[in-house]
């Protein structure tokens, strides 16, 4: 039986959020998207989702609509819905403590400071699934956090953090033909 994964994008919906530091994860399923020539627009378990096969994996991108603080609540109606086990979630998110340009591929791990991520380990019951996170930086002088997740990159940092999306992008499709491992090997920066 073949192998079926979950890709999450974490991010906000709707135009106010949509070039802000928070919505990297839904930038880079829209990339990935669009390199596989899949469209991720069907509605289900409070999220805009596509499926695509990969190297002979069924993968499902999903964008949870459900705002960034409750995003566990889209991945769990997908992981309930369709049996995927905790190792073939992964999760795609923002990162304060990554310098902008970086990404890091871990396994597993804690949420850190990360609402979604918080959200996700609370309805999943468990930290163990993959996750790739992309760095933003972490806000300048006086800046509070969340005026700095929910605001939009310089031109010179968005060039950065495109580029981050797309070593991202590359990542995940280096999971789906080789193995985690190996991605972690040849992307963490």
């Amino acid at each position: 039986m073949k192998e079926l994964y979950l890709v999450v994008g974490l991010g906000n919906p709707g135009k106010k959020y949509r070039d802000t530091k928070h919505n990297v994860g839904f930038d880079m399923i829209n990339l990935l998207a669009e390199k596989l020539n899949v469209k991720v627009e069907k509605i289900k378990h409070q999220s805009l989702y596509g499926e695509i096969t990969i190297n002979g994996e069924k993968v499902i991108l999903i964008k949870p609509q459900t705002y960034m603080n409750n995003s566990g609540i889209s991945v769990r109606g997908f992981a309930d819905f369709y049996k995927i086990p905790i190792e073939n979630i992964i999760v795609v998110y923002d990162d304060i403590d990554i310098p902008i340009g970086n990404i890091r591929i871990r396994k597993k791990g804690s949420a850190g400071s990360h609402n979604g991520m918080k959200s996700i380990i609370y309805h999943l019951k468990d930290d163990n699934f993959p996750r790739i996170r992309i760095g933003i930086g972490k806000p300048s002088g006086e800046k509070d956090l969340i005026n700095h997740v929910l605001g939009a990159f310089s031109k010179e940092a968005r060039e950065l953090v495109d580029d981050s999306i797309l070593r991202a992008s590359k990542a995940i499709e280096e999971i789906m033909n080789t193995d985690l491992e190996k991605a972690m090997n040849i992307y963490n920066s």
